[in-house]
Order: C-alpha cells, then sequence, then structure tokens
C-alpha cells in the first residue's frame, strides 16, 4: 500500500490557517471568490479551488523539490488551533 509523503504542519501553514479561519466563511462563500495565489506564505503558495472545495497550496521542500498538498476548510480549522499535525503531500502532475 502506498503511502503519500508527509510534511509537518509548520508555524507558516498554521498562519495561513488562522487567517482562513478569520475569514468565517462557508464553503459556499469560498467557492464564490476561489483564487489559487490568495496566501503566500514561507515554502506555501495557493488559495481556494471551488472545483475540488479545498485549499490547493503547492509546498517547496528545503530539497527544492515542489510538492502539492490540499485540505477542507474543517482541516485548515483544526491545523490553526494545532489539533493536525501534518499534511499529505502529492506529486504534481
Amino acid at each position: 500500500m502506498h503511502h503519500p509523503p508527509k510534511v509537518r504542519a509548520n508555524e507558516d501553514i498554521r498562519a495561513i490557517c488562522i487567517e482562513i479561519v478569520a475569514e468565517s466563511k462557508t464553503t459556499a462563500e469560498w467557492d464564490k471568490i476561489e483564487s489559487d495565489d490568495m496566501y503566500q506564505r514561507g515554502s506555501y503558495s495557493g488559495g481556494y479551488d471551488a472545483t475540488e472545495q479545498e485549499f490547493t497550496f503547492s509546498y517547496h521542500a528545503p530539497d527544492g523539490k515542489e510538492w502539492w498538498t490540499q485540505f477542507s476548510l474543517e482541516v485548515a480549522q483544526k491545523i490553526a488551533i494545532g489539533e493536525k499535525h501534518s499534511l499529505d503531500l502529492n506529486e504534481p502532475s
């Protein structure tokens, strides 16, 4: 069974998730304002994708490799409060 690589939810992604939660928007409200570059901090750049109905980010690893990660509004809330500590990484397609 294949397990995707993971990255620790560091302060950069936690700060982004705190901003997302502070917006107090529902998924339907995020759908109306999707943008793939609304957040950039540290190794992360991305935003909300209405098709996926998730936040999608590129992550640049310390070795220079680019990965993709995505998560729901509910997961963003868990990251913001420190309940979720890692994110799955996927190869860009």
